[in-house]
């Protein structure tokens, strides 16, 4: 995106992008006219050309921005000093919690990856990879200590990252259930669909002993 150079253009540009993830989350990108964003923001359509090259910079702005402050808050998250099962759980809060805070983001960067031109998908994937890429490693490194057992890692991370991810489409802070308390939900469900089956018993390690008469 353009950028124009005072604190009057910084803060209109800011406007502009407020105004376009708002819009795109209620209407979706296609659905979104430059007309519609200039009102919401209280501009002429003109001007909107002094911020943003096209509608399409716009989308790929908005969704890269989000990425590269995922992947930025995630290396904080992870900077801590602990075993595959301490980095899972913190894997796992640190991904509702930033699910649930930044819900449109969240869903623009999910529903509106196919609007997006081929130049600007790639670059978006390939950061959605690294992202991918930092629990896949914590899973690996689990099942290297014996900590986890996964047939297929990469497989596993994904269908984790479905679950997860699915917390925006549900969740309300006003709801049944707190934010810590689904992460813990969560949590105990990843770990334990993770932990090593008994070799002697079969059954897994997380499981109560069945009773003997």
């Amino acid at each position: 995106m353009a950028r124009t150079i005072g604190s009057h253009g910084a803060k209109t540009t800011e406007a502009i992008r407020k105004a376009g993830l708002k819009l795109i989350y209620q209407h979706g990108y296609e659905a979104m006219s430059l007309r519609q964003l200039a009102a919401e923001v209280g501009i002429q359509v003109g001007s909107l050309y002094n911020h943003i090259s096209t509608k399409q910079d716009l989308l790929f702005d908005l969704i890269k921005t989000h990425m590269d402050a995922l992947l930025l808050a995630l290396d904080r998250a992870l900077s801590i000093t602990g075993d595959p099962v301490t980095l899972l759980r913190a894997f796992v809060s640190f991904h509702v919690t930033y699910h649930i805070v930044r819900k449109r983001e969240v869903f623009i960067a999910y529903s509106e990856l196919r609007s997006l031109e081929p130049n600007h998908y790639e670059e978006i994937v390939a950061m959605r990879r690294r992202y991918e890429r930092r629990l896949t490693e914590i899973l690996e490194e689990g099942c290297r200590l014996g900590m986890f057992e996964v047939q297929d890692c990469r497989v596993a991370a994904y269908g984790i990252l479905s679950m997860l991810t699915g917390v925006c489409t549900w969740f309300r802070p006003t709801g049944r259930l707190s934010r810590d308390k689904v992460i813990d939900i969560y949590s105990r469900q990843v770990i334990t669909g993770l932990a090593p089956r008994s070799r002697e018993t079969g059954r897994d390690l997380g499981e109560a002993p069945e009773s003997r008469s």
